[in-house]
């Protein structure tokens, strides 16, 4: 039956088409050799006994709220300006489009560029798209927010929590640890950063993350 809709439909198109190039004998024999390559590529890749099945679309699973969601407020705060392009990058993340979510945040640094919040947030989007890698770029994002803003507790503290989604939980203490110690009495963020070293600690206890690796002892001075 594939073949039969094919031929028809070359003769019909040789016919339609040969009626206004009959005058032309170059024009036709190009228009031959067109239709009997149609043909066949057709009879190469053609599978006419198969049966249509078009595949929709995959679906995007649905996220929870992100780490760097939970803690954004309690760190960067809620109604600043970057507050707009964090809401709408992490309304893509929910949804599962993570590479939206961080095009929506590398349009944000381009017009803010001097704007640390948007760096930390764009540095988070492109670890959570690589899957918790933190690449060279997410470094770069991370690094330039603490250069924009080297006395604010947030680019360390979300570098930290990037690098604890990417399983680097021994460097995300200490860096938190740091800031902890560094931290005034009375800093709102405190809690947020004991929380997150709370966290650790009953992962570790609970098995669910790998126990501390053993210090690394300095080496003996030479004689």
């Amino acid at each position: 039956m594939g073949w039969a809709i094919m031929i028809a439909l070359t003769l019909i198109a040789g016919a339609g088409l040969g009626f206004f190039l009959r005058a032309d004998k170059g024009a036709l024999q190009f228009l031959a050799a067109a239709l009997l390559l149609a043909l066949a590529g057709y009879s190469w890749q053609g599978r006419p006994g198969f049966e249509g099945a078009p595949r929709p679309p995959p679906e995007r699973q649905q996220r929870p709220d992100s780490a760097f969601e939970k803690a954004r407020e309690g760190m960067l705060g809620r109604f600043d300006r970057a507050a707009y392009w964090l809401n709408l990058s992490e309304g893509f993340q929910r949804n599962g489009d993570t590479q939206s979510a961080a095009e929506v945040l590398q349009t944000a640094v381009r017009r803010n560029p001097r704007d640390p919040d948007l760096w930390v947030g764009f540095g988070n989007a492109l670890v959570v798209h690589s899957g918790g890698l933190m690449t060279p770029a997410a470094q770069l994002a991370f690094s330039r927010a603490a250069r924009l803003a080297p006395d604010h507790p947030g680019p360390p503290f979300f570098y930290g929590l990037a690098l604890a989604q990417g399983g680097n939980y021994d460097e995300a203490e200490r860096i938190w640890r740091r800031l902890l110690a560094a931290a005034p009495p009375g800093a709102e963020y405190r809690r947020v950063i004991e929380e997150r070293l709370q966290a650790l600690d009953q992962a570790r206890a609970m098995g669910r993350i790998p126990a501390r690796a053993p210090p690394t002892p300095a080496p003996a001075p030479g004689r």
